[in-house]
């Protein structure tokens, strides 16, 4: 199987082009490539496919086998393999996905995608929808234990489930030990990703994230969207946010007029490359 290795300001997945190859059990392919030590290593596995909706289709698994809804990193690096193969010379381009059909605005130099702008839709805030099993029609500011200590918790869906928390000092954190604490909390049908906040200023926080099926990764574009809403719902910032995040940076806005969320950062090639399956 021939493949393609991506990241986006950190955050790699292995590209698949199923234009070309057929693949049979994704789950299964995504936990044995993902390994770091015995795969090829990645945070997961993004297959790209022919779509009737738009311009192609990403269907994403996570490290662990689990299928995501969406990733932002993600669909920008499938929005750079798409132009620059050659597959669709299209900008804007359409991008299909499991929390529906993505618009992405491409920044080209010298003919190829150096960073990608996305139209990542209208944020999820009502919690049956997230899902989290918390009542009203928002989770904004929520009191809840984990672990004993008493956190304050913003939910809010970007495509996938997002907890996003605000701390004093992110750099100090032991996410090894609250991620999976999070993650696998009873409020939480469908596990969840949390990304833990500091801000810096009103238009500036740094920003670490662990991740439902992967733990703590470099970086994740939906995170860094939903972690904005939640800094515009409790006061924190304005709507346009730079997001320090481990890998680099993003930037996203939560446009007032439309009520879409933009996010615009990288997206960059590692190599390609072929594996026996």
């Amino acid at each position: 199987m021939e493949f393609t290795k991506m990241q986006g300001i950190g955050n790699d997945y292995i590209y698949i082009n199923c234009f070309q190859e057929k693949i049979k059990d994704p789950a299964a392919l995504s936990i044995r490539l993902s390994d770091r030590h015995f795969g090829i290593g990645s945070d997961g596995i993004i297959l790209i496919k022919p779509s009737r909706k738009a311009d192609c289709e990403m269907d994403i698994y996570n490290a662990d086998g689990s299928r995501a809804m969406m990733c932002g990193n993600g669909i920008r690096c499938v929005g750079k393999y798409v132009y620059d193969r050659g597959i669709c010379k299209k900008n804007p381009l359409r991008v299909d996905t499991q929390s529906g059909v993505k618009t992405l605005y491409l920044h080209l130099e010298n003919g190829s995608v150096q960073s990608v702008q996305v139209d990542m839709g209208i944020p999820v805030l009502v919690p049956s929808e997230i899902p989290v099993q918390l009542p009203g029609n928002r989770a904004v500011d929520v009191p809840y234990s984990v672990s004993g200590k008493e956190e304050r918790i913003t939910c809010v869906s970007m495509g996938n489930p997002h907890c996003v928390v605000f701390v004093k000092d992110v750099d100090s954190l032991n996410l090894e030990k609250i991620g999976p604490e999070f993650e696998h909390a009873p409020i939480f049908p469908e596990r969840v990703n949390t990304e833990f906040i500091q801000v810096v200023n009103d238009a500036e926080v740094k920003m670490r994230v662990w991740e439902r099926g992967s733990g703590e990764t470099l970086a994740c574009g939906t995170g860094a969207c939903a972690s904005t809403v939640a800094c515009v719902l409790n006061h924190k910032t304005g709507r346009k946010v730079l997001l320090h995040l481990r890998g680099g940076d993003l930037t996203v806005n939560w446009d007032e007029k439309t009520g879409s969320v933009f996010m615009e950062g990288p997206a960059e090639f590692v190599f390609d490359g072929k594996i026996e399956i």
